[in-house]
């Protein structure tokens, strides 16, 4: 059978919490109908911008189920679902395979620095237990371990692996893999200072798998839309340079800490931080305010903005 292709943007979700802080379903509800009417493709819930590291084992679990039942048939829903050991990873593969997930992301597992060669086989070890369409997360600043071109597309033959998202500086790797046209969906991280972007949409990329469609969706889609003619390449030129100050303001911390304290600026329904995660204050939050404003995403998107907010900004 052929492979699941994903193309276009493919938004990290963060995840909303009510007041006592607990998952706000009724808010996870909105946060997709938004992404889904505005071009997103697909969706990854519990991914580091979804602080799944702060989400305990039941709260990710009723996060799989509960917006597994959200599904409308126009947007993936995948799901952050990598474990601290080999075990871990199947079982929460299968929960969410039998919960209704169409797919799910795995980086390696966090802090245990496993050689490269440990975490290939582990990437084949889970992909062989369960039949659900997967993507690999390439991340060594958030887990250590690198992966070479070679040991990616090794893992690429896989039938169950069908997308790829790059989060290194490397061009080069980026490239070979493009080159050797393998059957997946290459993605890269949004962040304007890896400078994976251009490079990944120009050689022949499928999109990007990124955070700042949280609160800039139609844009992000427009810039992760493959190129397959001279007006997809202009129009993502423009469309990139113009969006480049809200990048760089999503990246000004600690992902979610930038993209999630903006989210809650500008009246999306998100809640707060899980600690000991700290919202942005005073300037540093004030300056994505006024990016937001001088984009016009604020009039664009009805986005409800706070007096003391918009006066500072």
């Amino acid at each position: 059978m052929p492979k699941l292709r994903i193309e276009g943007s493919f938004v990290a979700l963060a995840t909303p919490f009510n007041r006592d802080g607990s998952p706000d379903f009724g808010a996870f509800r909105t946060l997709l109908k938004f992404q889904e009417d505005h071009g997103t493709r697909a969706v990854l819930m519990m991914g580091s911008t979804g602080e799944t590291s702060l989400l305990s084992a039941e709260e990710k679990k009723q996060v799989i189920v509960e917006t597994a039942k959200m599904k409308s048939g126009k947007m993936l829903f995948f799901y952050g679902c990598t474990g601290n050991n080999t075990e871990a990873t199947i079982a929460n593969l299968r929960f969410a395979r039998d919960a209704g997930a169409d797919g799910a992301i795995l980086a390696a597992p966090a802090y245990i620095c496993g050689a490269e060669a440990d975490i290939e086989q582990f990437f084949l070890e889970v992909a062989d237990a369960v039949d659900l369409p997967l993507g690999i997360y390439n991340n060594p600043p958030r887990v250590k371990t690198d992966l070479h071109w070679d040991s990616l597309l090794r893992l690429f033959r896989h039938p169950n692996y069908v997308v790829h998202k790059e989060s290194t500086t490397r061009v080069g790797q980026v490239a070979q893999i493009l080159a050797a046209k393998p059957d997946v969906a290459v993605m890269c991280c949004d962040s304007p200072n890896l400078g994976l972007v251009v490079p990944t949409m120009s050689l022949g990329g499928h999109g990007t798998a990124n955070m700042t469609g949280n609160v800039a969706p139609a844009e992000m889609a427009a810039i992760s839309t493959p190129w397959r003619s001279y007006a997809e390449a202009e129009g993502f030129r423009q469309e990139y340079l113009r969006l480049l100050p809200l990048l760089h303001f999503t990246y000004s911390a600690i992902n979610p800490v930038a993209v999630k304290s903006l989210m809650k600026a500008v009246g999306l329904p998100v809640g707060d931080l899980r600690r000991p995660l700290r919202a942005l204050e005073a300037e540093a939050l004030a300056k994505g305010v006024r990016i937001v404003q001088e984009l016009g995403l604020d009039k664009k998107y009805g986005f409800r903005i706070g007096r003391s907010l918009a006066a500072a900004a």
